[in-house]
């Protein structure tokens, strides 16, 4: 079967994707990053160089510390208070998705992180959306078709997550797909949120929430089964609930639980190094959870501070794991499969796009 084969760099380039874990600010162009800091009068940027400037980020976030990867942020968020500037960080992320080969993606946003010079919630999240609409339009001028949809956070160790939440319900259906929790892990457990998570069961509104990245298993156990999480962000420690000292891995509750009830677990790989999870890309869990056969999906997080794109993280995926056009592709269906939207239309990409994309081009 062509499917076995092993995809080469440009077909890996040309094959459509399907992105579920992706900051709006952490995606941002370096040189948008100086352009909009010199529009704007904000002169705390390290450098003006654009290549310096994404080395510098990528440095930053390549110490091992999650609290000092989020620290990075400080940046991009000051860009980021007109509704100019998050309008064009907008349309810009759309665009670069699209030309990796993105066909469908859910870029996750706090819009409180974006009210500092007195926007309001509600004008953050009509700015992203009008920026993923022009986004959208100009990538099909280019010749890509893209669909993407809005996640809305709330920061753990704040307490305006209520805001998002209400505002996934205001505003579902008109771009807007579901609820998050971001920020620090440890120390700020998913229960803080119950209220928002019970609010948005109440109105049968979607949400993933970070968890089993900084902290273990409890995060996810939290998550899951108190809070009622469709999918995990990240996730990545749930390999802890697995016991590899024999020839056949044995599943502790947990993991067996998230494995067969389908939990997607947004992985990313990139940026798990950065944090500490895995010294290099094949220690990464991925590759042994994918052979497990969880519901995995990949993912960039955050594309400025990890220097990455789907095609990248693809590419190490084969070069790490051996992963075929197979495995790509069961990724990328996993990834909708699991998406926010509703099942016509995830079938219709998956159909439609992604199967015969995939057939075409690994049959060359």
């Amino acid at each position: 079967m062509s499917l076995l084969n092993t995809p080469s760099q440009d077909q890996i380039k040309r094959l459509p994707k399907a992105l579920l874990h992706d900051h709006l600010d952490g995606g941002l162009r370096p040189q948008t990053l100086i352009e909009i800091a010199d529009r704007i009068g904000y002169k705390k940027l390290p450098t003006n160089d654009p290549i310096e400037l994404a080395k510098w980020f990528e440095d930053s976030c390549n110490s091992g510390s999650l609290v000092r990867y989020l620290e990075t942020f400080a940046h991009t968020i000051a860009v980021m208070q007109t509704r100019e500037g998050i309008i064009q960080v907008a349309r810009e992320s759309v665009i670069d998705l699209a030309r990796d080969g993105v066909v469908y993606a859910e870029v996750r946003g706090a819009p409180e992180l974006l009210t500092e010079q007195g926007l309001t919630s509600d004008q953050v999240v009509e700015a992203t959306l009008e920026g993923f609409k022009q986004g959208m339009s100009e990538a099909q001028r280019e010749g890509n078709t893209i669909r993407v949809e809005s996640l809305l956070c709330g920061m753990r160790q704040s307490n305006r997550s209520m805001e998002a939440a209400k505002a996934v319900v205001k505003y579902r259906g008109q771009g807007v797909v579901g609820f998050d929790i971001a920020g620090p892990e440890d120390g700020f457990p998913p229960i803080n949120q119950l209220q928002e998570f019970e609010f948005l069961k109440k109105e049968n509104a979607h949400f993933t929430i970070h968890a089993g990245e900084a902290f273990g298993l409890p995060s996810i156990w939290q998550a899951v089964q108190i809070c009622g999480a469709e999918r995990i962000g990240h996730g990545v420690r749930i390999v802890e609930d697995i016991d590899f000292s024999s020839k056949e891995p044995k599943l502790g509750l947990l993991s067996r639980y998230i494995r067969d009830r389908r939990i997607a677990l947004e992985l990313c790989p990139t940026s798990n190094l950065q944090t500490g999870i895995a010294k290099i890309y094949s220690d990464h869990p991925i590759g042994k959870l994918a052979k497990l056969k969880f519901h995995v999906t990949l993912n960039t997080d955050n594309r400025l501070m990890s220097n990455t794109s789907m095609s990248h993280e693809m590419q190490e995926c084969v070069k790490s794991f051996g992963w075929t056009f197979a495995d790509l592709q069961a990724v990328t269906v996993n990834a909708l499969e699991s998406s926010f939207i509703d099942h016509e239309d995830k079938l219709e990409i998956i159909e439609k796009t992604v199967k015969p994309a995939y057939s075409k081009i690994s049959a060359e």
